[in-house]
């Protein structure tokens, strides 16, 4: 069955749209400085997420998907930057943002559903547990 709605490849695709992106910054102080903020913070969401993919318990997951929303959120802050300083051509900056946003909005769908399913999970561990001792 193929998935049409691949996370994972959507934030590989981001990172290499971030790489370009940050290649065409100013190379100036505050353009390196911009361009390796963006670039770290960019590129990272992917690899958390491959992580959040073989975490060890639900709450591991749960924080590995926080950190990579920590990251997005950065990354949006950079291009925000970005934007302000008219660095780059509102067709190649744009994009990248709504994208961007997007993705935030998926990682904090995830996280908010993951807790809930957690919190269903102690919920059903914790009576089984008291069943047992009453």
């Amino acid at each position: 069955m193929t998935r049409v709605y691949d996370l994972d490849e959507r934030l590989i695709n981001f990172a290499v749209l971030i790489i370009k992106l940050s290649e065409k910054l100013p190379k100036t102080m505050a353009g390196n400085h911009i361009s390796g903020q963006m670039l770290r913070s960019g590129t990272s969401p992917a690899l958390h997420y491959g992580e959040a993919q073989a975490a060890e318990s639900s709450n591991d997951f749960i924080h590995k998907m926080k950190v990579g929303l920590k990251e997005l959120r950065e990354t949006f802050s950079a291009l925000r930057i970005v934007k302000k300083l008219n660095w780059l051509k509102p067709e190649d900056i744009d994009p990248a943002l709504d994208e961007n946003n997007q993705l935030i909005a998926i990682f904090v769908a995830s996280v908010t559903t993951a807790k809930k399913n957690n919190k269903k999970q102690v919920g059903s561990v914790f009576k089984i547990l008291t069943s047992l001792f009453h």
